[in-house]
């Protein structure tokens, strides 16, 4: 716990210029006349924190989670670096976990909305007349937080391959009614198919995305499109094709997608497409990787000799941005991680911050479940 007046001083790894912040009840302020007078001092590379911008908090391998455990997942992600969370979809209403100091800052997106044997069971809302999606849309926009989470493909077992789920003209429709709610919409979207008819219809962002383009890049930047890659999901796709024996031209076409995976995300990279870190922590990927998948679009950026400071920004500070969190200023919430070393120079420090700061309070891991 910190006492009343905290500072964090050190070096901000994407500007590499001196940061010098004091906390006090909860909130940046300005610094005192009695520069001697923090109660406590952290020193390091300092940064606002990650934003997991895919994580299903209340959903795990075991299936839908308790509120006290998916409050414990979140503070797992808390204590790897993750200052705030979107959550993109999960089968329990997770409100009573919003607002709460202890916790990420958690953005919802209520349930995915799929069709009958078009999903992870369970899981989603299914919807037997894809009709049916702007209405039900209406009703996630009450229930979630500022997010729609829909599933853009899956396997469809009657062609044996990855598919599209809903109409063009549904999809249109859908988004209309949500940013008429000033609400966003995203997708699940691993093939090619579906990327087209989900962009036309004004969709915010995509998630995975291995199945896009050139051209489909093209319209992702044209449209201003965000993408969350889930690279350390991406890293089953050969497990999935495994365990789909049944259906090879699915094996085959994930497989093909894992395969060139790496070279997609760059392209989108190098295009000017916004790409922001996401584990797809819940299901087959644990919570508290984050580090993992910052490294991960590390690796990817440095196939273009993209800075990877310019990466770490985009996991950060600009992905709060995106998120409408506010940047380190007196009366916002104080919100930081400190690292030991330079986590773009030393990827691997990212795995071990030496603080997490959260609305003010010094984080301690040891309660932490094993």
């Amino acid at each position: 716990m910190t006492d009343r007046l905290l500072r964090v001083t050190g070096t901000d790894p994407v500007t590499r210029q001196p940061v010098d912040h004091w906390v006090a009840d909860g909130v940046f302020v300005e610094a005192p006349a009695d520069r001697g007078a923090a109660a406590v001092t952290l020193t390091g590379w300092v940064t606002p924190g990650f934003v997991d911008a895919h994580c299903h908090v209340g959903y795990s391998a075991d299936g839908v989670a308790s509120l006290a455990g998916a409050a414990a997942q979140a503070r797992t992600n808390l204590v790897a670096g993750v200052t705030a969370i979107r959550d993109c979809g999960s089968p329990l209403d997770t409100s009573p976990l919003v607002g709460r100091p202890d916790l990420p800052v958690l953005i919802r997106a209520g349930r995915h909305l799929a069709r009958p044997k078009r999903y992870i069971r369970g899981l989603g809302i299914d919807l037997e007349d894809p009709a049916d999606l702007p209405a039900e849309v209406a009703r996630q926009v009450a229930h979630g937080g500022g997010w729609i989470k829909l599933v853009g493909d899956w396997i469809d077992r009657s062609i044996g391959d990855l598919a599209p789920l809903w109409p063009d003209d549904v999809l249109a429709d859908a988004v209309a009614v949500a940013h008429a709610a000033g609400a966003r919409v995203t997708a699940h979207v691993f093939g090619e198919d579906a990327i087209p008819g989900l962009l036309a219809a004004g969709i915010d962002c995509l998630e995975h995305g291995t199945g896009l383009g050139e051209d489909t890049i093209d319209e992702m930047v044209r449209r201003e499109v965000h993408l969350v890659p889930t690279l350390i999901n991406i890293a089953n796709f050969p497990a999935f094709a495994d365990a789909a024996d049944r259906f090879p031209a699915y094996a085959k076409h994930m497989r093909d997608l894992h395969t060139r995976s790496d070279d997609t995300v760059a392209a989108a990279m190098a295009a000017g497409v916004p790409v922001h870190a996401g584990t797809d922590a819940g299901g087959f990927v644990a919570h508290g990787r984050i580090a993992e998948e910052a490294q991960a679009l590390l690796r990817v950026a440095a196939l273009i000799g993209r800075d990877g400071r310019d990466v770490l920004d985009a996991t950060t500070g600009r992905a709060r941005r995106w998120l409408g969190l506010a940047d380190p200023a007196p009366g916002e919430p104080a919100d930081l991680v400190v690292y030991g070393a330079d986590p773009v120079a030393e990827p691997g420090t990212l795995g071990a911050p030496v603080a997490v700061v959260r609305a003010g309070v010094i984080v301690d891991g040891r309660d932490q479940p094993t």
